[in-house]
């Protein structure tokens, strides 16, 4: 299973603002941390904002930040919202499904249940449980790499 880069920055989005909850971050400053566009970030942030996970604003002394705690993001939810789809194969679309063999596939099945496993492993997860503790070197080392 792949995801798309949109839920990856949007997980990139939500890691650098709950790194920095002191202060208010730019997605300018968050593209150059990350190394990507900036418009496309712009178009993830604009739907986390939109889904109630960051409070952006526009303007002097704009930015964004989470608007929630981090405990209360869960991994799954923040999947289920970003991703178009989770078909992993033609057939788990019914209406654009062409396939002949689907009525007696033996793979749809176990794929399924895959998909429903993956998701809820990510289910058991939230934002907090992905951020290392604040006194923890790696915390200190997930700070410098995010160029902050």
């Amino acid at each position: 299973m792949r995801l798309t880069k949109a839920t990856d920055y949007a997980l990139r989005v939500l890691l650098y603002a709950a790194t920095h909850p002191e202060r208010r971050v730019s997605t300018e400053e968050i593209a150059r941390s990350f190394d990507v566009s900036k418009d496309h970030l712009g178009k993830v942030v604009n739907q986390l904002a939109h889904l109630g996970w960051i409070d952006a604003r526009r303007g002097r002394g704009g930015g964004l930040m989470l608007a929630r705690d981090p405990e209360l993001i869960g991994l799954g939810e923040i999947t289920r919202a970003i991703e178009p789809d989770f078909d992993l194969f033609e057939c788990f679309d019914r209406r654009r499904n062409t396939c002949p063999i689907a009525p007696a596939c033996g793979l749809i099945k176990p794929f399924a249940e895959a998909r429903r496993a993956f998701m809820a492993v990510l289910d058991g997860y939230t934002l907090a449980d992905i951020m290392p503790a604040a006194d923890s070197p790696k915390r200190e080392q997930l700070v410098r790499l995010l160029g902050a």
